[in-house]
Parts: structure tokens; C-alpha cells; sequence
């Protein structure tokens, strides 16, 4: 069975524009209670992405502009190089508009794309939610970790169902389809016999 991206994601995902104002970032944010926006142009195609995280620099770093020095302690700054995040930290920190705090490019996903592939794009990433695009790289949606989550709370029967019609239109004599739990398992017991 092929859930896809477009048959859990959300289609009102949250987006602003480059200059938009690190205060009007943050605002989002807490409004639509996401933990990225989009960065888009113009023509809502998606040029990056915003964080809950790197908004956080700002804070982790407001010492520093106090006049007291501060660096990540050395457990941070490993995770930092081992996730491949580049360059210096302070540097969005010091950041004042989108296009300064923003992470470019996207990690991005099309919406005919399967949940099992934004699952694993997630993974890979180390992300919560991925930017969905279509063709031309417009904003089209979001999907995050708990969207994905979505596919197992089908009911057992439900689920059934749906496995036995994409097996009939497979035309495979004698599979059996059983669902538990959400699970669903194809066997063919004539197949050790055969």
C-alpha cells in the first residue's frame, strides 16, 4: 500500500518572505505553533527554510553581546559538526531578517512522494518536517513527523480492505491479507509448495 506525502500533509504550511523581520519570524512561529516556516520569493517558490532553532542563536548567544563571552559546550558544537551545519553560529545569531536566519536550500519533498520516502528524507536530515513542493518548487504544503504518524491509525479492517483491492488488481491467486495492529502482512502460503 503507497500512502503519499499529499494524503497526510497539511496544505496551509506557513511562509514568509526574505525580508520579513526575525520579530515577524518569530511570530509565526508561535502563531501557527510550527517549529519551521518557509522562505519563499515572490512567486511562492520555497528559497529556504527557518527553524525554531535558528531562531534560538539569538538567545543562546545574547551574552555575548552583553559583553560576556560564551561558547557551546563541547557536546553542542560536535553535534553541530556531525549534523553538517555550516558555518558559524553567531553569525545567525546576529541575524535580522529571514533571508540571514534561513537555511538554504530546503530540504524539500514532492507531494506524489511516499511517507515512507519523507520518513527516511526526515531521518537523513535530522529534521521534524519537510518542505513540500511541487514541480516548480512552489510552496504546496508540510509534512512533519506527527503527519507520518497518521498511516497507522487507519482501522484494522480499513486497512484490510485497501491491501485486498490492490492485491486483486495485482491478480496474485491465494495471498493472504491480514492486518493487526495497523500492520498489514501479504503471504502466499502456496508459494513454499510451488
Amino acid at each position: 500500500m503507497r500512502i503519499t506525502v499529499k494524503d497526510v500533509m497539511d496544505p496551509r504550511a506557513a511562509s514568509v518572505h526574505a525580508d520579513t523581520s526575525f520579530k515577524d519570524v518569530a511570530e509565526v512561529l508561535v502563531a501557527r505553533e510550527t517549529g519551521a516556516v518557509a522562505v519563499v520569493d515572490d512567486e511562492r517558490r520555497v528559497m529556504g527554510v527557518v527553524s525554531e532553532a535558528d531562531l534560538m542563536r539569538k538567545e543562546e548567544f545574547r551574552e555575548q553581546y552583553h559583553g560576556e563571552s560564551y561558547r557551546p559546550p563541547l557536546r553542542t558544537r560536535l553535534r553541530r559538526r556531525v549534523a553538517g551545519q555550516p558555518g558559524d553560529p553567531r553569525e545567525k545569531a546576529a541575524a535580522g531578517t529571514a533571508a540571514a536566519l534561513m537555511t538554504a536550500p530546503a530540504v524539500t519533498v514532492p507531494p506524489h512522494a511516499s511517507t515512507v520516502a519523507a520518513a527516511r528524507i526526515m531521518d537523513e536530515a535530522g529534521i521534524r518536517q519537510l518542505v513540500v513542493v511541487d514541480g516548480e518548487g512552489r510552496l504546496a504544503g508540510v509534512v512533519t513527523r506527527r503527519d507520518l504518524l497518521k498511516v497507522f491509525l487507519r482501522d484494522d479492517e480499513g486497512a484490510g480492505a485497501e491491501a485486498g483491492r490492490r492485491d486483486s488488481r495485482d491478480s496474485r491467486d491465494g495471498v493472504v491479507v491480514e492486518v493487526r495492529n495497523g500492520i498489514v502482512t501479504l503471504s502466499d502460503p502456496g508459494a513454499l509448495t510451488r
